[in-house]
């Protein structure tokens, strides 16, 4: 039995999906529409960069929902292969959307629109240059947790991503992040701050979860065709009511990412296809578990592993 995974933040890079866009007119199409519907040149973005620009969330949120789905599109059409007889979909942070988009839960229409509004309010969220984010190696969440629990006093810092195996990302504001960052030196335990604007995934993002519950509550949902593992459950649902009301949550509350791996091997998944930009979901897999088999589908040869 298999899975689908689908990116988050993280995963981008100018250029990606190049090679399906020069190939595929539907891909050409796909691109055109999110630029019409963004009211901006996302597809460029994408094609060419720069860099810093496709980094900022309120860009990277969409942009790579829109190479996952555009990919996930070139896979349905050009091979034979069945991505609905997967037993579950399941998408870190912003790929949830994309699961949701590709299950056929949400229209790209709506999705592309949620995403760029998440992204622009959860970039606005707390003033650029004040929170970030930073990532904890060789650790567990249960003494991550532990250390944050008893050095209050010191800083306010929150579990953002359970990611694998002894990959955790805490987000806060900046100045607790360093004393933060302090405390895990004295223990021993390697960090590092990370490129982001923002702190995701905590308390901080308040503002963020009154937008998009709003935003959210405007959408009808389906029922998607691939139950959906939700982030903050790490457990599959399929009722539209309980998705929307996940997805709200999933703002502030952290990813159980290694959660999510685990119990999708628990219930006999053997294979894992990530679908989107990049490697990186397939790179934390590997660190939850060596024994599955992974996928990818960045370029055209690697169409032929699906025919």
């Amino acid at each position: 039995m298999f899975s689908v995974l689908f990116p988050g933040q993280g995963s981008q890079s100018p250029g990606m999906a190049k090679i399906f866009y020069e190939n595929f007119d539907y891909v050409k199409s796909l691109f055109q529409e999110a630029d019409d519907l963004l009211k901006n040149s996302i597809s460029k973005l994408v094609l060419e960069g720069p860099k810093d620009k496709l980094d900022l969330t309120e860009n990277t949120q969409p942009a790579i929902f829109l190479v996952t789905y555009s990919i996930f599109q070139v896979l349905k059409k050009e091979t034979s292969f069945d991505l609905n007889s997967a037993k579950y979909f399941a998408g870190h942070s912003l790929g949830e959307y994309s699961a949701l988009a590709c299950a056929e839960a949400l229209t790209f229409s709506q999705t592309i629109q949620l995403l760029q509004k998440r992204g622009q309010a959860m970039q606005s969220a707390v003033p650029k240059g004040q929170g970030g984010m930073l990532a904890v190696l060789g650790s567990d969440v249960e003494k991550i947790n532990e250390i944050i629990e008893s050095n209050k006093d010191k800083f306010i810092c929150y579990v953002a991503n359970d990611n694998s195996v002894g990959q955790i990302v805490v987000s806060g504001n900046n100045q607790d992040l360093d004393n933060f960052s302090s405390e895990l030196k004295n223990n021993n335990i390697k960090n590092i701050k990370l490129p982001v604007s923002a702190p995701f995934h905590c308390k901080l993002m308040d503002s963020a979860t009154k937008i998009m519950n709003e935003e959210i509550s405007k959408i009808e949902f389906n029922s998607p065709k691939v139950e959906i593992i939700s982030n903050v459950t790490a457990e599959p649902t399929n009722e539209p009511a309980k998705i929307k009301e996940l997805l709200v949550s999933q703002i502030e509350k952290p990813v159980r990412w290694r959660e999510i791996v685990n119990y999708m091997i628990d219930k006999n998944i053997n294979k894992f296809i990530e679908i989107g930009p990049g490697k990186v979901l397939s790179g934390l897999v590997k660190r939850i578990n060596r024994n599955v088999e992974l996928l990818q589908i960045n370029d055209l040869e690697d169409l032929k592993k699906f025919s």
